[in-house]
């Protein structure tokens, strides 16, 4: 059993990535709940922080089941802009 759990867990690290999302027109709590609730529809997207003072969104996927240029589009939907400060 614990090695099935090992395994799993290296399975589902192997393909996680990290990434720091710039979104500038962010001005207010509404804001970063309706970036937050777009990132997550995202399939493959295991965590997101949203942040109003920086700015940032934090995401971490799963790189085998979604990729960067998804998550874009997904806060685009939002209507707003938003680029990668740090892969």
């Amino acid at each position: 059993m614990k090695k099935l759990l090992l395994l799993l867990f290296l399975s589902s690290s192997i393909f996680a990535k990290e990434i720091v999302i710039k979104v500038e027109q962010m001005h207010c709590p509404l804001c970063t709940t309706m970036v937050k609730k777009a990132i997550k529809k995202v399939k493959g997207v295991n965590k997101v922080s949203v942040k109003l003072n920086t700015k940032n969104a934090t995401v971490n996927f799963d790189e085998s089941k979604t990729d960067i240029k998804t998550i874009l589009d997904a806060i685009k939907t939002t209507s707003y802009e938003a680029k990668v400060i740090k892969p």
